[in-house]
């Protein structure tokens, strides 16, 4: 019951990163949305999850995991709520800033609680490989519960549905779930978390804008600039301070550090991947909402069941391999995808779609257990913030640069197929996007001009078919390299002094102080039931 109430937590943080991307042409209708509010109305949510990650993570340490969880579950589920009230965009963007704080305070708390609980490796890696199941899931499962719930409700109910998880959620970690926190905690690193939040959110606020702003604008050079300097000065106050935030020497470890960068690549890959393939299923195949999240099941399903074998066969084979072999399948897939045209099969799609789900899961969820079995359990919180802040930067990353390579490819070779009779305003709205072209070519229908709609309809699915397959190729080459750095650097088994860190207290529901499980013990949760 302690894993299925911090199970469920993560589930409803990680479902909220996608399920709204299905309602944004329903707020498009509904509150007039422009689309720079609909690119914010989505990104408010990550930019604030992942710039207060690492300060939630070092104040569930200090103050108790448990507590800071339950928190964050209330702020999450409150300003879900609220969004559904809300009755403007700059009133959902509000929310969707408060909902990413509350799932700053929840996501690195139910990690670190699971590495405080299950000490025993296998254990660990087994509880764990269900966490990275659920949260692979979630964000693949994101748009099929956002689509049917827009089709039967208004778009409020994909907010209003968030409340009653969130509360079912607190109520299971306030029954079952044990308090934990570092007993020797220093005092607070202020200086270091306003330095780490604010380097965070300018980075993640420079990638976001990037696309728009251009990737060699002066904009996007001086965010990148001025994020690299307050990530330099907040790495230079962590070495100098006496009681730092963050353990510096972590990133002197290759288990960490490689471990880092093959969850980062790995989540680079699965926000790419949505944003391609939800596209392609709507727009070339024609799906509805629903239809192309339920088309998405096959990877759902493989990640879940590979991040849960993917631990086990990393306790018995090695990390190393197994996370290389994972992104070598996820760079195959995408190798595989970039073959893709407007006729292939579902089946084909399917079939890529598991080997994908399969590198995913055989990926992720190894490496973010190799993270927490480095990171002492007295800075789980930590830990798990910076293992977080990885995932939401690759993830990050991913959208805008494939998303980037895939627009740029797009609009210069719709721009080529376009007849020079074509009327100069619906070209320019054609090239923005694919959605705007296939509209385009409706008008053009409805106005009698059959053929034109019809030449306007092909070039946009071959330029989109042609930006897809450039985006594939640069995931490929992505995931191709970070295969290449899990090879070379990830060691396959952790050294037996950093297996286990120290025991610390954990106190159950009912307030028994239960020192943490060694090696071959029963879990902490297991010695607090059987005490009671």
């Amino acid at each position: 019951m302690i894993l299925a109430s911090l199970l469920l937590a993560a589930f409803a943080i990680n479902l909220d990163t996608t399920i709204v991307n299905v309602a944004l042409p329903t707020l498009v209708r509904e509150l007039h949305a422009s689309n720079s509010q609909l690119q914010w109305i989505v990104d408010a949510y990550n930019l604030v999850f992942a710039s207060f990650l690492l300060a939630a993570g070092s104040l569930s340490d200090r103050v108790g995991r448990k507590g800071t969880l339950l928190a964050g579950l209330a702020l999450f589920g409150g300003s879900s709520l609220a969004g559904g009230f809300a009755s403007s965009s700059g009133e959902l963007v509000a929310a969707r800033c408060l909902m990413g704080l509350g799932a700053a305070l929840v996501f690195p708390s139910t990690l670190s609680l699971i590495s405080n609980v299950f000490t025993e490796r296998s254990e660990r890696a087994r509880a764990i490989g269900l966490w990275g199941a659920t949260a692979g899931m979630a964000i693949a499962l994101g748009p099929i519960f956002g689509g049917w719930l827009l089709g039967r409700f208004s778009w409020s109910s994909i907010f209003f549905a968030m409340a009653p998880v969130a509360l079912l959620a607190g109520l299971l970690v306030t029954r079952f779930v044990p308090t934990s926190r570092d007993a020797s905690a220093p005092r607070a690193d202020r200086p270091g978390l306003v330095l780490s939040t604010a380097a965070m959110a300018l980075l993640v606020f420079t990638i976001i804008e990037a696309p728009a702003s251009g990737w060699g604008s002066v904009r996007t050079l001086a965010g990148i600039a001025g994020a690299g300097a307050l990530g330099a000065a907040f790495f230079a106050w962590e070495r100098r301070t006496e009681q730092p935030m963050l353990d510096l020497e972590l990133f002197r470890n290759p288990r960490f550090t490689a471990a880092c960068a093959a969850v980062t690549v790995s989540f680079f890959t699965l926000f790419g991947f949505i944003f391609l393939m939800t596209q392609y299923f709507q727009f070339i195949k024609g799906y509805d909402a629903l239809s192309a999240g339920v088309h998405l099941l096959p990877v759902a399903c493989s990640v879940g069941v590979a991040s849960v074998l993917g631990t086990r066969a990393a306790v018995r084979f090695g990390t190393k391999l197994v996370v290389s072999a994972g992104l070598v399948m996820v760079s195959a897939f995408y190798l595989w995808v970039a073959s893709a045209s407007a006729s292939t099969s579902y089946l084909t799609i399917a079939l890529q779609m598991v080997v994908y789900g399969v590198g995913m899961g055989l990926t992720s969820a190894p490496a973010t257990e190799a993270i927490m079995g480095v990171v002492p359990r007295a800075k789980a919180g930590v830990g798990s913030a910076v293992n977080d802040a990885t995932r939401l930067l690759g993830g990050t990353l991913g959208v805008a640069v494939i998303g980037s390579v895939y627009a740029s490819v797009y609009a210069s070779r719709l721009a080529a197929k376009l007849p020079p009779q074509m009327p100069h305003r619906l070209a320019g709205a054609a090239e923005a996007s694919v959605g705007a072209a296939l509209v385009s070519a409706e008008r053009l229908a409805v106005a009698g001009h059959g053929a034109l709609a019809g030449l306007l309809q092909a070039g946009a699915s071959d330029a989109f078919v042609d930006g897809l397959r450039i985006g594939c190729l640069v995931a490929a080459a992505v995931a191709g390299a970070g295969a290449i750095l899990a090879a070379a650097r990830l060691p396959a088994q952790p050294l037996q002094s950093e297996a286990f860190a120290e025991p610390e207290a954990l106190t159950g529901a009912g307030g028994l102080a239960v020192a943490g499980a060694g090696p071959g013990e029963l879990p902490c949760g297991a010695l607090v039931a059987e005490e009671a």
